[in-house]
Order: structure tokens, then C-alpha cells, then sequence
């Protein structure tokens, strides 16, 4: 079972205790995973038909879902049936994980000692938190922050005025000048008294030879992780919310945003100020033109344009019968 290097992690607790019902078979919950990734010991959540296929085959020892859903989950998972399964999820991670609701201040940041990363050109101010991992000749800009437990591969350039946390950063990285990597995303159950903040959990995960343009913000997963393929380069003020999944080889350009979970194949080509809504599957090869809206799936080798955005031929076609 791996160990959230991030994250305090309370627990286990007996699921009668966590949903305070002592009808509940008595079961000892270590952590909270995705369908894909939750062992027998694990709580995990389904609130999707979308996810059906990982749901049938999951591991997990306890599963939140709904009363639709529950049929697509094996027979030994415990089922939790809640009418909102985001919310019940909410409250199961955050006592898991009181202290990942909000990204407190790294109390452990110091000025780099030369002597521990002797290998390793500083800029001024930089601050360094503590069991951090920087590779040789790697360079770090002035004003940079790096927080508790990041590490970084071998040969990056690390722009002026970033901060780094909650991430996993590969060799021949470029991080360019007030890029925010690793950052609680946008995640909360609205409700008429206080909103209930979703505890970001996840981390980031750059591959080697990943370039991030100016400004660009990468927030970290959720319950899953945020990862970048290799020799894939964003340009200026990009956008990525949590567990989105961008493959190897992809080519952004600058505004784009990418909503919560979605998952990008290799080789893809996104034009300037599109957007990318949540939890779609966008295929490898895949061109999308600059200002589009993508709210569906996308196959493999497919060019799109428009808002929504449509197939090129039939973008072109709308656009010439308008004439």
C-alpha cells in the first residue's frame, strides 16, 4: 500500500464509526482510492454509469455510491448508497485527511544550504521545505518556493517567483517564471450555510522533458493524481484542474483550461483560449482549433473546431451556409 508522502493520514476506522451506523458489518477502512486503485482495505466512491466498467472490477472493500449504481459493483464490495455521493465522500476524506482542505503554509521552508544540494544553482530568496529531492544541475530562479517532500529530477530549469508543492517532477523539466504547480484545486459541496471544502488529496506528476509556460497553474488530484506526459509543453497562463491526464508528446497553447478528470491521449494539439470540460476522454492524435468549447468525448485522429466543438468538415459547413 503506498504512502500519501503529502498528506497526513488519520485512521483506520471502523466503517460502523465513519458513517456512525452499527449496522454496518465491521470493517477497518485504511485510506480513501479511486475505483481503479482501492485494495479490500480501501473506501472508494461511483457516482458516474460513465465509470461502470472500472466499477465492475474494482477491489475496493466499500464503495459510496446510489441506488442506480450499485448493481455495477462486485457482490464483496459493501455498498454505501447516499443520494449525494460527493458529499458523503467529502466528509469520509476529510477525516482521513483533516489537513488537506486548505494548502496551509509550509512552516518547514528554510533558505537552501548549499552543502545538502551542492549540485544545485540558487537564485535569491528561494526557500526550500524539508525532505525535499532536487537533482543535479538542476536550477532554481529567484523568489521560488519548493514545499515539503516535492521532488525534482535532473537538469530542470525552475523559473523566478514559482511555487512548487505536492509534486513528483521529472528529469529536463522547464517550469517558467510565476507558474503554481501542485495547488488545491477548485472543490467544494455547495451549501446554504458554509460550503463544505473537498479535500485535494492528490498530487501532480510532471514527466521528464515537460515544459510550462509562464503562468501556467497545475492543481493537484483530488482523491486521484494530475500527470503531464513526457515532451509535453504548455504554453503561457494554461490552466489544469485536478486528475486531469494529459498524455506524452501534446502541444498546448496559451489560456487553455482544462476542467476536473478529464483524460488526453498522446500527440494532442490544443489551440489558444479553447476549454476542455470535465471528465471526457479526448483520443490520441486529436487537433483541437483555438477558442473551442470540447463538451464530448473525442475519438482518436480527429480534428475539432466551434463552440460546442464539432469536426472540422461540419465547422467549415455551418460556417459556409451562413454566408
Amino acid at each position: 500500500m503506498s504512502k500519501n508522502i503529502f498528506f497526513e493520514r488519520k485512521g483506520p476506522f471502523s466503517i460502523k464509526n465513519l458513517f456512525n451506523n452499527k449496522n454496518l458489518k465491521d470493517l477497518k477502512i485504511t485510506d480513501v482510492k479511486t475505483l481503479d486503485k482501492a485494495g479490500s482495505s480501501e473506501i472508494t466512491f461511483f457516482d458516474s454509469v460513465k465509470y461502470k466498467d472500472i466499477a465492475e472490477t474494482t477491489k475496493a472493500g466499500c464503495c459510496i455510491t446510489t441506488k442506480k449504481l450499485e448493481n455495477y459493483l462486485p457482490q464483496n464490495c459493501l455498498k454505501i448508497l447516499t443520494k449525494s455521493v460527493l458529499f458523503e465522500l467529502a466528509v469520509i476524506t476529510r477525516k482521513f485527511y483533516p489537513n488537506a482542505d486548505i494548502d496551509y503554509p509550509d512552516k518547514s521552508l528554510k533558505k537552501p544550504k548549499k552543502s545538502n544540494f551542492n549540485k544545485v544553482k540558487f537564485g535569491n530568496n528561494v526557500l526550500i521545505g524539508k525532505n525535499v529531492k532536487l537533482g543535479k544541475n538542476t536550477i532554481i530562479g529567484s523568489n521560488t518556493i519548493i514545499e515539503q517532500n516535492v521532488s525534482i529530477g535532473a537538469n530542470c530549469v525552475i523559473g523566478s517567483s514559482v511555487i512548487i508543492k505536492n509534486s513528483i517532477i521529472g528529469d529536463k523539466v522547464v517550469i517558467q517564471d510565476g507558474c503554481k504547480v501542485g495547488l488545491k484545486g477548485f472543490g467544494f459541496i455547495p451549501l446554504k450555510e458554509k460550503n463544505l471544502r473537498f479535500p485535494h488529496i492528490g498530487k501532480v506528476i510532471l514527466k521528464d522533458n515537460v515544459e510550462l509556460g509562464a503562468a501556467c497553474t497545475i492543481d493537484r488530484g483530488s482523491v486521484d493524481d494530475t500527470i503531464i506526459g513526457q515532451n509535453t509543453f504548455l504554453d503561457n497562463q494554461v490552466h489544469m484542474a485536478h486528475n486531469v491526464k494529459l498524455g506524452k508528446n501534446c502541444m498546448i497553447a496559451g489560456q487553455v483550461g482544462f476542467a476536473g478528470s478529464s483524460t488526453l491521449g498522446d500527440n494532442v494539439s490544443i489551440g489558444g483560449q479553447a476549454g476542455i470540460s470535465g471528465h471526457l476522454r479526448i483520443g490520441n492524435n486529436v487537433k483541437i482549433g483555438g477558442g473551442s468549447g470540447v463538451v464530448k468525448d473525442i475519438e482518436d485522429n480527429t480534428v475539432v473546431m466551434g463552440y460546442p466543438a464539432v469536426p472540422l468538415k461540419e465547422f467549415l459547413k455551418k460556417g459556409n451556409s451562413n454566408e
